[in-house]
């Protein structure tokens, strides 16, 4: 049941990506990010059609991955690109043009902005279910595998510049019009916002770790007041040779005023806090003993 879910997940992604294409980019003659920005281009300058160039390019990387990198990882992948180009160039071929949103030249920022969150909409849901937009995505994975140290953001903020300087040239007749470069470096920021917002999930937590000589107390009035548990470490302090008890607590959104409350009305007491994107694991039966 997961497995279905996960490939619908990826099949809608990939239908809804195909009509932010047709409706928002296309139309307002500016490249998005990566290897799609780059195919963009060339259908604006050649008639070859973006559904094609994403199989030409997509086809051969999936199968690399899939030896590579990871079959699951490669199977999603190519899933999402062969259902991405088939319904891009049946919009393409259809009497649709009427639900394109053309701006004409004029505010083109808005269709830049809505295919932006859209489109991050469509990288989160792909990357939550181990699969990808096809191109950089892909080629990232794999040096990510062989050299896990490696920084990405240099390699896709190197990609993504160069379809930023290329639109220049490309979308410009007479004179240099950087107005292209402008919409895709916002379209780049949008997207890669609004996916990483996704990644995040709503089941972000913070997790405190709290240093005190009042551990009983402490553990007693959050088991009281918030029905939470913590985790308690034995320690000493290096600069007082002091015996210190270091309690860990993962607490829900939702909590953490009042654990800020009860962390405050002790004295000897040190905390700090940091945010957990995602927790894992079923503590709802867990047996004691």
């Amino acid at each position: 049941m997961k497995k279905s879910l996960e490939y619908l997940n990826i099949f809608l992604a990939a239908v809804l990506l195909a009509f932010v294409y047709y409706i928002f980019i296309v139309t307002n003659d500016f490249a998005p990010a990566g290897l799609n920005g780059i195919a963009t281009m060339i259908q604006y300058k050649t008639g070859f059609s973006i559904s094609y160039m994403s199989l030409l390019i997509n086809i051969p990387l999936s199968i690399l991955a899939y030896f590579l990198v990871q079959k699951d990882f490669a199977i999603k992948t190519l899933l999402f690109s062969l259902v991405y180009s088939f319904v891009f160039l049946l919009l393409q071929n259809s009497n649709l043009s009427f639900i394109q949103y053309n701006a004409l030249g004029h505010d083109t920022i808005y269709p830049v902005i809505i295919s932006g969150v859209l489109a991050g909409t469509v990288y989160g849901v792909c990357f939550r279910n181990n699969a990808s937009t096809g191109g950089t995505d892909v080629i990232s994975r794999y040096v990510n595998k062989l050299r896990p140290g490696t920084n990405f953001f240099v390699v896709t903020f190197t990609l993504n510049a160069i379809v930023a300087i290329a639109s220049v040239f490309v979308y410009s007749e007479n004179n240099l019009n950087y107005k292209p470069m402008a919409l895709c470096i916002i379209y780049c920021f949008i997207s890669t916002f609004v996916g990483n917002l996704l990644l995040k999930t709503t089941k972000t937590a913070y997790k405190f770790t709290i240093i005190t000589t009042h551990k009983d107390e402490f553990i007693e009035e959050i088991n009281n007041k918030l029905h939470h548990g913590c985790t308690q470490i034995d320690a000493i302090g290096t600069y007082t040779g002091t015996k210190r008890s270091v309690l860990i607590c993962i607490i829900n959104k939702h909590q953490l005023n009042d654990f800020q409350k009860i962390v405050s009305s002790y004295d000897n007491t040190f905390s700090y806090f940091e945010m957990v994107n995602e927790t894992y694991g079923n503590f709802k039966h867990i047996k004691t003993h």
